[in-house]
């Protein structure tokens, strides 16, 4: 009998490190993006209050979610209730300070009080325990020339709520946007590095998938190359559908160009733990008319609902009103299926026939695992 190649040990253990598979924990099904000079203590309560207002004026029953989402009876009526205790719980879960697109260029002195305010408003809320459970900053782009305001205010920021909070609360996440060449990775990883060094934390970060050129280096080992830092890669459909040339009126995230883009993502980063997010809806209610809300929920939800279908679980959250049609259309989503996944799985482990004609494979099973692990995790 031959015996195992030599050097077979080592491919292996690449293999496991560099594709575990298994996930790292609850993901989060949003990110909402707050500019800077607008964020506060009272961020929170003010999102959770607006987007309640509008489901008391515009969405008071299952009847209503039912005919605004296009969902049966018997499942609205389970999602409803789980929206309402959802906003007034957890209305957030992923929050961004953004110092990037969302809040423009200012001078650098302004920019370094709004970074103090920052740190302050997320210090008082550590202390209060009113945190989401991910935060963090999104700072300037190195492909805008200037790393150096990108750096000083995640160094401003990171040493201000240390000194400030006496560590660095948990669920930390930075953003890093606009990455045109991979070189930019490895210097802000340096940049990372070196805070690490100076403060005594651990630190990762999500970059943006925001032009054409970034497709072309995402591959499989690149969260390794970055020593394990890259947390997550988040899509940004703006810049991506302007950056490829799209009319203004077809900038939207079902066009296919966009599922294109999040497929090269899903393909470089499968089996590696990085998460995936797909982008937003740049869209509020035309005005306070139900009508016009209930136009805004419906657009919002169709965009939810394609990113859940290509597999992206999170998107992000630009508006108090996208709180709404995002969970009620999570919900509706791993509601809908959820008795049926489970019942297959019962029969695979019981060994008998699922019914209806199925003949389920192995991956299929772990599939209809993993989807079930999702929904008990996403719901209320």
């Amino acid at each position: 009998m031959r015996s195992v190649p030599e050097g077979f040990d080592e491919v292996y253990r690449v293999q496991q490190a560099r594709f575990p598979s298994t996930g790292q924990g609850r993901q989060p099904v949003h990110t909402v993006y707050v500019p800077a000079d607008r964020f506060s203590i009272h961020t929170l309560s003010e999102w959770r209050d607006q987007a309640m207002s509008l489901v008391k004026a515009h969405l008071a029953d299952p009847a209503t979610l039912a005919e605004v989402f296009g969902v049966p009876g018997g499942l609205a009526a389970a999602v409803h209730p789980k929206v309402v205790q959802k906003l007034s719980s957890e209305p957030i879960e992923d929050l961004r300070i953004d110092f990037e697109d969302g809040y423009g260029v200012r001078p650098g002195l302004v920019e370094d009080e709004h970074v103090a305010q920052a740190v302050e408003a997320v210090a008082t809320m550590h202390a209060a325990g009113t945190l989401p459970r991910r935060w963090g900053p999104r700072v300037k782009s190195f492909a805008d020339g200037d790393p150096e305001r990108s750096v000083r205010t995640l160094e401003l920021f990171l040493s201000g709520l240390m000194e400030r909070a006496g560590e660095l609360p948990p669920g930390f996440t930075v953003t890093f946007p606009k990455v045109l060449m991979e070189a930019y990775l490895g210097l802000f990883t340096q940049v990372l590095a070196g805070l690490e060094d100076e403060l005594g934390v651990r630190l990762r970060f999500e970059m943006q998938v925001e032009a054409p050129q970034t497709l072309h280096f995402l591959r499989g080992d690149l969260a390794e190359s970055l020593g394990g830092r890259l947390a997550a890669a988040h899509f940004g459909v703006f810049d991506y559908t302007a950056a490829i040339g799209l009319p203004p009126h077809e900038q939207r995230l079902d066009h296919p160009a966009c599922d294109h883009a999040r497929h090269v993502m899903q393909t470089a980063f499968a089996g590696t733990r990085v998460e995936l997010s797909d982008g937003s809806l740049a869209a509020s209610p035309a005005s306070g008319l139900t009508r016009d809300v209930h136009a805004l929920w419906r657009r919002h939800a169709e965009l939810v609902r394609h990113s859940l279908g290509h597999g992206f679980y999170q998107g992000w959250d630009m508006h108090p009103s996208h709180l709404v049609s995002r969970f009620a259309t999570v919900y509706a989503f791993h509601l809908e299926r959820y008795d049926a996944y489970q019942e297959r799985v019962r029969a695979w482990e019981e060994q008998r026939d699922a019914g209806g004609g199925v003949m389920d494979e192995p991956a299929t099973i772990r599939t209809l695992v993993a989807a079930l692990r999702r929904a008990d995790a996403a719901l209320p």
